[in-house]
Formats: structure tokens, C-alpha cells, sequence
């Protein structure tokens, strides 16, 4: 497949659709070289940090501390930022259409990212809170505090204890990690804020369909989240799935009904397609298929980086590899020196992925982190050192990383917080709000 493109009618027009971790370090990457002109594509003006929006949704980070413009980050004549979705892919005609306009392209990029699987249950669709947005996260906050003073006007006993119960559904590490803060806030702050509701008998539960919590990671992390959890109060269901969410029942694959108002769900995530992409190169998860070089067949000069592809070519990791931000930070710094290879016209290098390991914080002091394919495993105040220290050094400037850090040393010392402010806006309430 020939992947070169004439540079002497100007700069090579890069357009890349994403600004997550994927998309940010290529656009980064490519700025170095001038001989690409690059826009980013993203519904929303800003970049964010997912690994953090958990923090946003219970109030111990403003959602300004994990996510920063994309204008203002990318302040260069030689990137573009068009805030827009993409609607469709003409690869013949190298146009994209988008849902106001249309963009033409040299090298096109989808580094989408993915999106909540509700696995086509539309009751858990319309109500449950996801946790993959911003916006998600300020639904969640919204929704939370909401319930919190609906309860402490409730007159009956089983209508508080519904109001009261959360379940999470999903024992990934994103599912720990809500998990564990929603415990910590229920021990050290709603005992203070809401005394009229402290003999109130709750739950939370945390329900997921395999036999371990944060599934990804090793034996010692499974069950050091077992055990913190547990030690929080939090009732763990293991083998079992949330099948149905119904005025406040929430329904599970063994029979079981928990009465709750509020259902997180944290269970999976899917690909988003778009027209002009092939069947053939739909895989599974409905991600994008890639070969070695991130290059999606019979799409020329189209290629895919991040949660949206998927490579079946990596004998180590022959389902593809994890949906993790250091995939796609290293899938996206690979695509940009491959680029640049094209140019001169030089053998392109194949991705290959290195796991710097896996980590997750449960509750306020305590985390584990796996390291080197799980042969190092640290736990307890190492891993909650390691873990502040990667997630702030992640953030996006120097504002962000200062507010962030401000927040928890407040939190921290206090076990408090005082962002559990309720804001009203359309896009900011839950589907269960707006059904009220």
C-alpha cells in the first residue's frame, strides 16, 4: 500500500479526531516536524484526564483540575482545533464529514476513544450514571447530593434506606476506585453533614461478573480490594451482573433485587462506528482493526490509535491489547515517528507495547500497583505515593497539577471537602432527573 503523500504543494494536512491521550501525544509529537499541519477534532473544547473524573463525580476535585482547552494548550499556527464530531469517512474523495462540515485530510487519525456499553439494556441505559465524561461525572455529583437531601427529608424508613443504597456496577479498577471514595464519604463526611441520617441503615454494593475486583490486576490486588472494601462497609458481589434497573430495583443475574436509586455503572465500554469504515475493519468491541502500524485496511492513508483499535497481530496480546492510557500514549508517539518515516520514505516501525503496570487507590490511604507484568506488587502507603505521583506528574499543565494537589492535601488532612455543590444545568443532569 503506497502511503506516500506529496509535500511539495505545501504542509501534509493531518486531521486527527480525538483529543484524549492517543490523539494529544501524536498532535504533540508531529508539532516538532514542519511539515504537518494538523486539527483536532473533539465534541468538546477541552481535554480532560478520565482516570480522575471518579473524583470529579464525589466532589474531591472541581472538574477544572483534570482537564484544560485545547486552544490554550495548543497555541501554534500549525494546529488547528475545530470543535466537531465525525459523522462519516469518504476515503476515496479523503474528506471527512462532520456534524457541521466537512474537513479534507492527507492522513486521517480516529483516536475516538470509546463509550459506555449498556450491552442493549435500555433501562439501564436511560437511568444508570456512566463514568466516561465530564459531563458524566457532574451528572453523578449532581445526582448523589441530590439524593443525599432528598433523604434527609424523607419520612419513611424504606424510602430513606432506597434513597440511601448505591450500587456500582463494574469491579474494574474505575468501579474500585468510586467504590472505595463513595465508602470514605459515607464514613467521614455524611455521618457530620447529615446527623438526621445517621441511624439510617445503607449499603453500597459493588457487583461484577467475574470472580475477582479489579479484574486486570494481580491475585495480591484482587484481594487487597476485597479486603479494603469490605473493611469500608461495601458488600461485594462477585459472578453475578446487573441485568435490569427498574423503579429503584436493581436487578441481578442470580435473582437477586437491591432497592437503590442510584446504579454507576463502570461495567464495560464499546467502540463508536462511523460511516465509510468497512465491516471488515470493525473487531471486536466494535473497535477498529489496525495492522502492526496502526494502519486500518483498505483505508488509505486512514489509521486508528488508542481505546478505538484494536491490533490482533501482537503474539503477546493476540485480542488486542488493553484499553489502557498507556496504550494509547505509546500507540500515539509510534504513529508520529511513523509518519514521519513515510516522509522520507523509510521502513515503518511496528507497535510494540510496553507495560509499565497497573494501579488503582481504594479509599483515602490506600492502594495497590503491579508492576513489570505483575512481578512487583506494592501496596499500602508506597502505592499511594506512587500512584499521587504518576497521576498528578499526568495532568495536563503545571494550574491543573497545583489545584489538583492542593485538593487532595485538603482532603487529605481534613477528610473533607467542600466541592459537593449542586449546579443545575441541562447537560449536567441525569436522565433520571430529567424524568422527574
Amino acid at each position: 500500500m503506497s502511503m506516500n503523500i506529496d509535500q511539495s504543494t505545501g504542509p501534509v494536512k493531518v486531521v486527527i479526531a480525538g483529543g484524549g491521550f492517543a490523539g494529544l501525544n501524536l498532535a504533540e509529537r508531529l508539532l516538532k516536524n514542519k511539515n504537518y499541519f494538523i486539527t483536532i477534532l473533539d465534541r468538546n473544547n477541552y481535554n480532560y484526564f478520565p482516570p480522575l473524573l471518579y473524583q470529579v463525580a464525589t466532589g474531591f476535585l472541581d472538574a477544572s483540575a483534570i482537564s484544560y482547552p485545547f486552544r490554550k494548550r495548543f497555541r501554534n499556527e500549525r494546529l488547528s482545533f475545530r470543535m466537531a464530531e465525525v459523522q462519516s469517512i469518504a476515503p476515496s474523495e479523503k474528506l471527512v464529514y462532520l456534524d457541521n462540515g466537512q474537513i479534507a485530510y492527507d492522513y486521517f487519525i480516529f483516536a475516538t476513544g470509546v463509550k459506555s456499553n449498556f450491552f442493549d439494556i435500555k433501562s439501564i441505559e436511560k437511568i444508570a450514571i456512566p463514568m466516561k465524561t465530564v459531563d458524566d461525572a457532574l451528572r453523578m455529583r449532581n445526582m448523589l447530593y441530590k439524593t443525599m437531601e432528598e433523604a434527609s427529608i424523607a419520612t419513611d424508613d424504606i424510602e430513606r434506606r432506597t434513597l440511601l443504597n448505591i450500587v456500582v456496577a463494574g469491579g474494574g479498577p474505575t468501579g474500585v476506585e468510586v467504590t472505595g471514595m463513595l465508602a470514605e464519604i459515607k464514613k467521614n463526611i455524611f455521618q457530620k453533614e447529615y446527623p438526621e441520617l445517621k441511624d439510617v441503615p445503607s449499603k453500597i454494593y459493588i457487583v461484577d461478573g467475574g470472580q475477582h475486583l479489579s479484574g486486570p490486576m494481580s491475585d495480591k490486588s484482587h484481594d487487597d480490594a476485597r479486603r479494603i472494601l469490605t473493611s469500608l462497609g461495601v458488600e461485594i458481589i462477585l459472578n453475578t451482573h446487573v441485568i435490569e434497573f427498574t423503579e429503584r430495583q436493581v436487578k441481578l443475574s442470580t435473582g437477586q433485587t437491591i432497592t437503590a436509586k442510584i446504579l454507576i455503572w463502570a461495567a464495560g465500554v464499546t467502540g463508536v462506528t462511523f460511516h465509510g469504515v468497512p465491516e471488515s475493519s470493525i473487531g471486536p468491541g466494535k473497535r477498529i482493526m489496525t495492522d502492526q502500524f496502526n494502519r486500518v485496511p483498505d483505508m488509505k492513508d486512514v489509521f486508528a490509535i488508542g481505546d478505538c483499535s484494536i491490533q490482533m497481530t501482537d503474539l503477546i496480546y493476540p485480542r488486542g491489547h488493553p484499553q489502557l492510557a498507556q496504550v494509547a500514549i505509546q500507540q500515539g508517539k509510534n504513529l508520529a515517528k511513523n509518519l514521519t518515516l513515510i516522509a522520507k520514505g523509510k521502513p515503518l516501525t511496528p507497535f510494540n507495547y510496553f507495560d509499565k503496570g497497573e494501579m488503582a487507590i481504594i479509599g483515602r490511604d490506600y492502594a495497590v500497583v503491579d508492576l513489570f507484568k505483575h512481578k512487583v506488587h506494592l501496596r499500602g502507603v508506597p502505592a499511594l505515593f506512587a500512584w499521587l505521583s504518576v497521576h498528578l506528574l499526568s495532568l495536563a499543565n503545571a494550574a491543573n497539577k497545583f489545584r489538583t494537589l492542593m485538593s487532595w492535601t485538603v482532603a487529605y488532612l481534613s477528610k473533607d471537602q467542600s466541592l459537593r455543590k449542586i449546579y443545575r444545568t441541562d447537560r449536567t443532569q441525569s436522565p433520571a432527573e430529567k424524568s422527574e
